[in-house]
């Protein structure tokens, strides 16, 4: 085997290994008593106690991370606005935080069409979060269309659960 070989496995073996780290996601695995799980696998602030009133857990869990539309729709319904001026009162009060608003479509339809269609939805809920005084600097926009469903079946109640925007939290003001 010839030097450079050698130096190939070698680092090979090196970047594996420290891909193999049992604790990555602190005691318990992930989503376990040391982690937070959909915070980064960070939870030294009380990002995942869903009883701290300041914490991602208890935006996911009591205030609601996620609205739901119509069909073929991004106007937000008077549920959707009153979830939506829950996430813009905590955001106010809590403005160490940022968030990406996902825009997601049910499996109905075009990629492109459905990728447009979450685009509106994510835009909807951000215009409505900074006319209730978020500030725009913290706030961010993607659309996944179809390709992130919670549900897959050809079902409505399938469909009307992934005809969603979710505000997605991140520590950190400027995303």
């Amino acid at each position: 085997m010839t030097l450079a070989a050698k130096s190939l496995l070698l680092i090979a073996v090196l970047g594996l290994a420290a891909c193999n780290n049992p604790d990555r996601y602190g005691a318990g695995g992930a989503g376990g008593a040391g982690g937070a799980g959909g915070a980064g696998g960070i939870d030294t602030t009380g990002l995942g106690d869903p009883n701290n009133p300041t914490s991602i857990a208890y935006f996911n869990q009591t205030v609601g991370d996620r609205v739901l539309f119509a069909v073929d729709q991004s106007t937000l319904s008077p549920e959707a606005r009153g979830i939506l001026t829950a996430q813009a009162n905590w955001l106010n009060q809590n403005t160490g935080y940022a968030a990406i608003i996902e825009g997601h479509a049910d499996e109905q339809g075009t990629r492109e069409y459905n990728l447009a269609l979450g685009a509106r939805r994510a835009a909807a809920v951000q215009n409505f979060l900074i006319s209730q005084g978020v500030a725009a600097s913290r706030l961010r926009t993607i659309s996944y269309g179809k390709e992130r469903p919670l549900e897959v079946c050809s079902e409505e109640a399938c469909y009307a659960k992934n005809r969603r925007a979710v505000t997605v939290l991140s520590a950190g003001a400027g995303v």
